[in-house]
């Protein structure tokens, strides 16, 4: 059985992993974007994942999504698709095969950012915020469940870096392929663990502290 929840002391002695593959960053149609295209659509199961450039205050603009990384076990493709100008068709006929399946954390507002730069019908999504409690797991962020399902942490310093950067840094390749990756990772090793269902109680939220005064 998992762990219901994760504390920050108790993640902080797990040892800290990352994508241990090929990392491979695409700007454009050519060679490796077709190659790929080509690994991916003999993949079953892939990482998901989108990253966009923060806004640190209310008065600025909304970026958008700036990157689409899909993760197999030994490889990650990083998508740049605003330098893309938008989501090449081949591209989108992976997110919309059924027949690929793609795991990602929270995927409905990934998927919303994605469908504003090019139409497509999504499938084949599976989002873990949504099938962990089976397993008895109520914490619902990539590195807690992360920590909870594969008992090792990753890091999140370059989550609200620059993803529309000039160059992304091997920091910032390195974080985006793990984010992908580690769903694939966690997908796989739920398959093979036996379900527990969290309790009706277990899934409440925590008393607020009004009631806890009262």
């Amino acid at each position: 059985m998992y762990k219901v929840s994760i504390s920050p002391e108790e993640m902080e002695k797990l040892p800290l992993a990352s994508f241990p593959g090929k990392i491979t960053v695409i700007d454009r149609v050519g060679l490796d974007f077709f190659k790929a295209i080509g690994y991916l659509m003999r993949q079953k199961v892939i990482g998901f994942d989108t990253e966009s450039r923060p806004c640190f205050s209310p008065n600025q603009p909304q970026y958008g999504v700036s990157l689409l990384q899909l993760s197999g076990e030994d490889q990650a493709f990083l998508f740049r698709i605003k330098l893309m100008g938008g989501i090449p068709r081949l591209l989108c006929r992976i997110l919309a095969d059924g027949r690929i399946l793609k795991i990602g954390a929270a995927v409905r507002d990934d998927v919303l950012g994605l469908e504003k730069h090019h139409n497509f019908t999504p499938r084949g999504f599976v989002d873990l915020q949504k099938i962990v409690w089976e397993y008895g797991i109520k914490d619902k962020s990539v590195k807690k469940m992360g920590a909870i399902i594969l008992g090792f942490r990753i890091s999140k310093t370059q989550q609200l870096s620059n993803w529309e950067a000039e160059t992304l840094s091997q920091a910032q390749q390195v974080y985006a392929a793990t984010d992908a990756w580690i769903c694939r990772e966690m997908y796989l090793r739920l398959l093979k663990s036996e379900k527990h269902p969290l309790t009706a109680e277990q899934m409440a939220p925590p008393p607020s502290k009004n009631a806890e005064r009262s």
